[in-house]
């Protein structure tokens, strides 16, 4: 059965873009250092790959949606279906990358997500939406890459939203500390 994981970047301070999140800068200034640690090597690299291996379908929020959708053509993942959480619907899109995206209000973009996934994960990508399928009990896994950089400001990982999380295994460290939790 498929669970719903947010697979996040994290600065020390908590989040997760930079700030002046923007069309030109869609992770915000300074938030693309959250993710150098994907081109390391020897414990990072493997938690690249799993997370990659793991990946069936996503549910996004609008906002990271829009952003992603010229630098990704959608999502990082090609050809994964993608489920976009929205109040403002629209047609089907077939993204550059060759993912479908159908937008859907929360409830069914994660249903639809987990039928479309198959034996695999739906990933969440978006702090806001990640913060409702919290607040909804929809959320099963937060995996947090804890990336050495401190931002000051940005985007809050759950924007508010309250949870209680219980670590699922042992750190595993790399350039980032990578932690992955069950939502309890």
């Amino acid at each position: 059965m498929s669970k719903v994981v947010l697979d996040v970047s994290m600065s020390l301070d908590g989040f997760t873009a930079g700030p002046n999140v923007r069309a030109e800068e869609p992770m915000g200034d300074g938030g693309e250092r959250l993710h150098e640690w994907m081109a390391g090597t020897g414990p990072d690299a493997r938690v690249f790959e799993e997370v990659n291996a793991l990946v069936g379908a996503t549910v996004i929020g609008r906002r990271t949606f829009d952003l992603g959708l010229r630098p990704w053509g959608g999502t990082p993942w090609p050809g994964v279906p993608g489920f976009v959480v929205t109040h403002r619907t629209r047609q089907d899109l077939l993204g550059d990358n060759g993912g479908t995206f159908a937008f859907d209000g929360l409830e069914a973009s994660v249903r639809r997500a987990k039928d479309a996934a198959g034996d695999k994960d739906v990933l969440v990508l978006g702090a806001d939406v990640a913060g409702q399928l919290l607040t909804a009990g929809l959320l099963d896994e937060v995996h947090l890459h804890l990336a050495p950089v401190v931002l000051g400001r940005g985007t809050s990982v759950f924007g508010g939203h309250l949870g209680e999380l219980v670590l699922q295994s042992e750190p595993v460290a790399g350039a980032a500390t990578h932690l992955r939790y069950r939502v309890r």
